[in-house]
């Protein structure tokens, strides 16, 4: 999310501030550096950096550098395998002298020495691993288990602590392989190239790549949102796989080690195959009848150039959940690689007749919002924002006479902080949006740019753990307001904080600070954002009005589980208007989708895949014993065989509605009639045609995590539109409703 230019100058003159404290001297030509030289002075500058200008202007003192350290042995090795207690003993001396040496001399040579020692551990492990699958010896007719959770646990005391963590981390592996029912000889082959690819893949870093891995480490000590970005990072600041390359749809960034899915774009293979979800890790990734190749820890860059690839291949990524237990068994998603077209990103619509107990029929229309772009296109189309054609739809909504508007950003991740605050402009008629607070305690305060109110109806706005960001902004705005019923997940993510990318070439030249190649960029924290009311969307989110039972509220996806965030706070609150549209009426709303929930089949079903949702994310450990996993699955088979049967009927009882895209918006009345929340598929499977692609992996491919999320999806908004129904015929001022 961008700041807006004020931002960024309080930014550029915290720089300017500290530049003098550095050493100027004259551009050294890039031949003439000696080694390491660049790698201090990157180290230098960052550092500085953090420290002047990362919202809480925090130096990097003992403690911090503490938290750095062990943030370092973490992204190395988070599951406290392979780091010995010798190691961290002989590393401890690195403490008292590290938050000086990295500040005042840019020394990386700790970064050197740790990493040399891990590729000794990784090696070792791998020749155990070789050694131990020539006659595997493993007993799965016992109780053993094998525990999921290591973040926190000791380290090995020695060498031979290590071979029984890494024998049970190999038991696990292989017996998950023979549940796949892969032979043992190739069982035993397999494993051993894994391990022995990510000794070749490690051994294979840049002095560079290890450097960006290291920096990250100690951004992440301020907050998990600023990033040491190095040369191949910053090209891929933005990662979206289908605007330029082919890819999956999705954009990605690196979470502690992991190659995380921060958002799918819409219309693209991950989001047509319905596997995929924000805070999904990929620990693998395996080309067209090809082992997978691991990518933990691997720099991003890397990892995106294995996910990337032709117009039409297949590519099989191994996803830990969002919220699974660490080291929980990934799950294979096979998806084929396509060129995802701007439209299916852009924002569409939905005309719903529904019947309502009376016998009559109450028309509404439902906006799904992917995101707060701006200027989408290709070069020579014509640019275009989510504003623009969010006033499109409306507008043909209320030709259409909705009595009543939904808006869908349950999977919208941010984007645009303008097109945020003009957005919900169009909602109300003027007044303070959102406000900016400052590392100075400077308070900015953004306003509606528009007096004129488009749509004055009835709003739902439907939200989730994945809505983020901008998308905090609109909803809060709406909700201090009260001009909107939030609906969904008991909050969203929880991330009101403001990142603005700083490029370090230039200021490494103004500096005098010698560098033989680009210096990447550090993206960090600067500013934090607050809704009209006062609040702080950081940590608590946006809390919904109504509270909708979801698989998603019940995982750890949000901002509070993520590593060192910045704590919630609250500014005066600024001046806006209270509407009132909301509170007459809440508690009526919540009453009657109590009711439903508590009669309705579909939402009985939900709250057992909640229950297993939770089962699973509690659940510290995994089996070893054979019969009793293959009991488990063949279970799991059975139940989402009988889910999708429960889906399919669903939507043959569905009422009728209407597809309105930006390409048909122009064509008079309805054009298509479809099922409700049938209308993806429909498209899917049009766009699958014209492409020759494939749009959904085989059925064994596809994971029962997906099928109770695509259940969901069903059932939530079915009950969001129940909910928009309810208030659009409460809120009426007379029998027929009125839309201005």
């Amino acid at each position: 999310m961008k700041a807006r230019s004020r931002t960024r100058s309080f930014a550029t003159l915290s720089l300017l501030c500290f530049l003098g404290s550095l050493n100027c001297a004259g551009r050294t030509p890039p031949a003439a550096i000696p080694p390491g030289v660049t790698e201090s002075n990157i180290a230098r500058l960052t550092t500085q950096l953090l420290e002047s200008s990362q919202f809480a202007h925090h130096p990097l003192d003992k403690d911090l550098a503490g938290k750095f350290l062990d943030n370092y042995l973490d992204a190395l090795d988070g599951t406290h395998s392979l780091f010995l207690k010798s190691d961290l003993d002989e590393f401890a001396s690195y403490r008292g002298t590290l938050a000086q040496n990295t500040r005042t001399k840019g020394d990386t040579s700790p970064s050197r020495a740790i990493f040399q020692r891990y590729l000794e551990r990784l090696e070792q492990r791998s020749a155990y691993v070789a050694e131990t699958l020539k006659r595997p010896d493993f007993d799965f007719t016992g109780h053993d288990v094998y525990s999921l959770d290591r973040e926190h646990a000791e380290r090995p005391k020695d060498v031979g602590a290590a071979h029984k963590l890494w024998h049970a981390q190999l038991a696990a592996e292989y017996l998950q392989e023979k549940l796949a029912d892969v032979k043992p000889d190739q069982i035993a082959s397999k494993l051993t190239r894994r391990y022995s690819q990510q000794v070749d893949t490690m051994k294979g870093l840049s002095s560079n790549e290890v450097l960006e891995v290291y920096l990250n480490s100690l951004a992440h000590v301020y907050d998990p949102h600023s990033d040491y970005l190095g040369q191949s990072q910053m090209e891929s600041l933005s990662i979206s796989m289908s605007l330029s390359l082919f890819g999956i749809g999705a954009a990605l960034e690196n979470s502690d080690g992991y190659c995380t899915i921060r958002e799918v774009l819409a219309g693209g293979p991950a989001a047509r195959g319905g596997t995929l979800k924000p805070g999904d890790r990929i620990v693998a990734v395996a080309q067209q009848d090809k082992e997978p190749v691991d990518i933990v820890n691997m720099p991003l860059s890397r990892a995106v150039a294995l996910i990337r690839g032709p117009k039409g291949s297949r590519v099989t990524l191994s996803i830990v959940a969002a919220g699974a237990a660490e080291g929980a068994p990934p799950k294979q998603v096979t998806l084929v690689r396509d060129k995802i077209q701007l439209e299916d990103q852009a924002a569409k619509a939905r005309v719903i007749d529904l019947p309502r107990t009376d016998g009559k029929t109450l028309r509404l229309g439902v906006i799904d919002i992917p995101a707060f772009y701006a200027e989408m296109g290709d070069d020579g189309d014509e640019k275009r924002s989510v504003t623009a054609d969010i006033k499109a739809l409306v507008t043909k909504l209320k030709a259409e006479k909705v009595q009543g508007i939904a808006l869908d950003l349950r999977r919208n991740g941010g984007g645009s902080l303008k097109e945020a605050i003009s957005l919900t402009g169009l909602f109300i008629k003027d007044g303070p949006i959102v406000q900016t607070r400052e590392a100075t305690g400077e308070v900015n305060v953004q306003t509606d740019p528009d007096s004129s109110v488009l749509y004055d109806g009835p709003l739902v706005v439907l939200t989730s753990r994945f809505s983020a960001s901008a998308t905090e902004i609109l909803a809060g705005a709406l909700q201090d307001y009260g001009r909107a019923v939030v609906v969904g997940d008991s909050q969203t993510f929880g991330k009101g904080t403001v990142q603005n990318v700083v490029p370090l070439q230039g200021l490494m030249d103004k500096a005098g600070l010698a560098h033989a190649y680009d210096p990447g960029a550090l993206k960090v924290t600067i500013s934090m954002f607050y809704r009209p009311g006062g609040a702080s969307t950081q940590l608590r989110g946006v809390q919904s009005d109504i509270v909708l039972p979801s698989p998603s509220d019940v995982s750890d996806v949000s901002e509070a589980a993520l590593k060192n965030p910045l704590p919630w706070g609250s500014v005066k609150p600024a001046r806006h208007a209270q509407l009132g549209r909301v509170q007459p009426y809440v508690a009526t709303l919540r009453e009657r989708s109590a009711q439903r929930i508590a009669t309705a089949a579909a939402f009985a079903e939900l709250a057992q895949d909640i229950e297993r949702v939770k089962k699973n994310l509690a659940s510290k450990s995994v089996s070893l014993n054979e019969a009793e996993r293959r009991e488990e699955l063949a279970q799991n088979k059975a139940r989402k065989a009988e889910r999708e049967q429960e889906i399919a009927k669903r939507r043959t009882e569905e009422p009728v509605s209407y597809e309105v895209t930006l390409k048909n918006l122009s064509k008079p009345g309805l054009q298509r009639q479809v099922a409700a929340n049938d209308n993806a598929r429909a498209k899917r499977n049009q766009n699958g045609a014209a492409t020759g692609a494939a749009n959904t992996p085989p059925a064994e491919e596809t994971n029962d995590e997906a099928t109770v999320h695509k259940s969901a999806d069903d059932v939530l908004l079915n009950e969001g539109v129940q909910i928009l129904a309810d208030y659009t015929e409460l809120s009426r001022p007379t029998a027929a409703n009125v839309l201005k």
